[in-house]
């Protein structure tokens, strides 16, 4: 192994919350990525006991200026070099936006080929869970400075301000809401009791489908932005790691609502990280962006 491989950068700074039990949030991509191999900066953007879901409790999130003084300290800190990739996801206040902004830009100046991903964590089938501000922050600060942006159907909705009830509209107003690359989840799917994740880059439209899990657990989303971000850096196209990420995705998911879990159980499937068995359908669609006859 030479110098230049062993001196590489390799690290993942995640930036989202932190639970005491669940595999939500930092938990989730925070395993996913060490899993994986990537040693990970971990910074809370608030602190529970366990997802909203399950009930109202504590929420703690640090004063502002404590956490941009933290990411300053991360910006300043002499290891910055090590550091390939940048995950962000749920925020615990609007202001939290400007903080991570300063610190994607830092870890560019260092490393110009690092990777940001920004998970746009606002909302669901039901709408904004977040404040409107947090929401604005996210769509106006972090996902114009993303490489790649995750959002979930319903997110890019309240994005683009329109409805997305089929696969072209997806496509659309990924085109045109967020950055460059944009993997759209829980998009919707051609194969009947389907659901999908649908990658809009500049060139293609990817979609892979698997079956849908009645009563999903959360954090399926967090674990999407990780693995994909891991795939990337590991060397596979866009396309296969659309694929693999999916596969790994659904598989716990799969094995977890089997044994009636009420949180993603990546501890026991550890093993489909890396060596997923699951079957993904992938189809190309038409991209706009293209010539029809292509």
């Amino acid at each position: 192994m030479t110098s230049e491989t062993v001196d590489a950068p390799r690290a993942v700074i995640v930036i989202s919350s932190h639970v005491a039990r669940g595999s939500v949030g930092n938990r989730a991509a925070v395993f996913a990525l060490e899993t994986l191999g990537y040693p990970v900066w971990a910074v809370p953007t608030v602190i529970l006991p366990w997802h909203p879901g399950h009930g109202r409790a504590t929420r703690i999130v640090p004063d502002p200026h404590d956490f941009a003084a933290l990411m300053k300290d991360l910006e300043n800190a002499p290891w910055l070099g090590e550091v390939a990739g940048i995950l962000s996801g749920y925020l615990g206040n609007a202001e939290q936006a400007a903080a991570v902004a300063s610190l994607v830009s830092a870890v560019r100046a260092k490393n110009p080929r690092a990777l940001y991903v920004c998970d746009p964590v606002m909302g669901d089938l039901g709408g904004l869970y977040v404040p409107e501000a947090l929401a604005v922050a996210l769509r106006d600060t972090l996902l114009p400075l993303a490489d790649i942006a995750t959002p979930n159907r319903y997110e890019l909705e309240w994005i683009a301000g329109a409805k997305l009830d089929d696969t072209r509209a997806v496509i659309d107003a990924a085109m045109h809401a967020g950055p460059a690359n944009m993997l759209v989840t829980s998009a919707p799917a051609m194969m009947a009791g389907s659901t999908g994740n649908l990658l809009v880059t500049p060139t293609a439209a990817l979609l892979a489908e698997h079956r849908i899990v009645e009563r999903p657990p959360n954090g399926l989303g967090d674990l999407t932005g990780a693995v994909f971000l891991a795939r990337l850096l590991g060397g596979q196209s866009m396309e296969a790691a659309l694929r693999s990420t999916t596969a790994s995705v659904f598989e716990i998911l799969a094995r977890t609502a089997k044994r009636g879990g009420d949180e993603l159980q990546l501890e026991t499937d550890a093993q489909s990280l890396s060596h997923p068995m699951a079957m993904v359908h992938l189809r190309r669609l038409l991209h706009p962006g293209r010539d029809k006859r292509a």
